[in-house]
């Protein structure tokens, strides 16, 4: 996969970001594998969404920085020609709405609240909002998003979210 998207993968529209969501999905499965977890449809879902929102963020992240600086789109990334600001914008919006939801499904199904024991990870979704929410402001007032991690560790409103979040989550299943 690796080798056909450094190929030509890379410079199909949309395709290039669902490649690089089919990477970090494989990671999450390897990873859960690799601990004998089985992974969940929630898990995936959640993931698929995730990683399609940072990969829709960053290409916008790299729009805002080609039309900020003013540069030619030939010496940045070529798929960026086939991107539009508004079209990216809508995959955002559908992505970061998908993520919230997936999530928030996933804290009040059944299943986690029988393998949890409790029916109260639901109070841990404000958390992921105003996370995800955060990481909009970031993206389109600071001129942010191309780096994420970075962007988590030294943002102190996304770092306090996430530790409010652990926080919140294990005193709920405690």
């Amino acid at each position: 996969m690796n080798i056909f998207y450094s190929w030509k993968l890379k410079h199909i529209v949309i395709l290039d970001v669902f490649i690089i969501s089919a990477g970090f999905m494989l990671r999450i499965l390897t990873g859960t594998i690799g601990l004998g977890i089985e992974p969940t449809a929630w898990l995936l879902l959640c993931g698929l969404m995730i990683t399609l929102l940072l990969g829709f963020s960053k290409r916008r992240a790299e729009l805002l920085t080609v039309e900020s600086l003013d540069l030619d789109e030939n010496i940045t990334r070529k798929v960026l020609e086939d991107y539009s600001p508004i079209v990216l914008e809508q995959y955002i919006g559908i992505t970061a709405a998908c993520t919230i939801m997936s999530f928030g499904l996933y804290t009040v199904s059944p299943q986690t609240i029988e393998l949890h024991g409790s029916d109260n990870l639901i109070y841990t979704l404000p958390f992921v909002v105003y996370g995800i929410f955060r990481y909009l402001y970031l993206l389109h007032s600071q001129k942010k998003g191309n780096d994420t991690a970075k962007d988590l560790v030294t943002d102190k409103h996304m770092l306090i979210t996430v530790v409010l979040w652990i926080i919140a989550t294990i005193w709920v299943l405690i």
